[in-house]
């Protein structure tokens, strides 16, 4: 079995999804700290030919405190600036209408917390791109949450049985091949190619939110570019 691991974060990249379909299960790591500064609650999208910063507001939130202890701040206002934001960048975009309907659906929940709206999120992105890994809580996992880094998660590998454990390229510097092996566990890492598409401005801005694909591309498209990638 083909294990993930890995925080959940607001709309990432095409290659978080990449890495979600190339396993059988996946685990969003919600009983982690918060990084301040990162991509939990923040992603870029593409307003007027450059990447523009689009971000979840939240309340007290603090390095100190685990990703499933973080509450969204209740401001219906700015949720709505942010929905309105993504329309007026991307209405003119070829797949607005079906991408903005699921947009919108994630944007606009009731729920505060702030892990359980993006397993809602993941979820969502999941189903509009036909990925259906099976997608597990790690904080509903019994496991020893003593451990900490690379010990906790070959510990949640051993307890759902893993024999792979795949984790994005920018993990190589946090877990050693050798240490999974002698658990019996094999280790890789997925590197995304290089990934082009056709956007509004001539000059193509990589990286973005997973939004600006939805916007720019089919599902057939999609599917095609979320197996852009290679295992090493």
């Amino acid at each position: 079995m083909k294990l993930g691991i890995m925080q959940p974060y607001f709309f990432p990249y095409i290659g978080y999804w990449q890495l979600i379909n190339a396993v059988d299960k996946y685990v969003i790591y919600d009983d982690v700290n918060y990084i301040k500064g990162g991509w939990i609650n923040r992603n870029n999208i593409l307003i007027n030919g450059k990447p523009k910063r689009i971000n979840l507001r939240l309340y007290h939130s603090s390095p100190n405190k685990l990703i499933s202890e973080i509450e969204l701040l209740d401001d219906r206002i700015y949720i709505n600036k942010i929905l309105q934001t993504i329309e007026s960048t991307y209405k003119k975009a070829p797949y607005f209408s079906d991408a903005f309907s699921v947009i919108k659906t994630i944007i606009t929940q009731d729920e505060e917390n702030l892990a359980k709206y993006l397993e809602f999120q993941i979820r969502e992105v999941c189903n509009y791109l036909s990925i259906s890994t099976e997608i597990i809580v790690s904080s509903n996992i019994q496991k020893n949450n003593e451990l900490r880094g690379q010990e906790k998660v070959i510990e949640i590998c051993k307890v759902l049985g893993a024999k792979e454990y795949i984790n994005a390229i920018g993990g190589q510097n946090l877990y050693k091949y050798v240490d999974f092996s002698t658990q019996g566990i094999a280790l890789r890492f997925l590197r995304t190619k290089e990934i082009k598409y056709m956007q509004s401005k001539d000059n193509f801005i990589p990286n973005l939110s997973i939004i600006d694909v939805m916007m720019f591309n089919s599902r057939e498209q999609i599917a095609a570019l979320i197996n852009e990638y290679e295992l090493i």
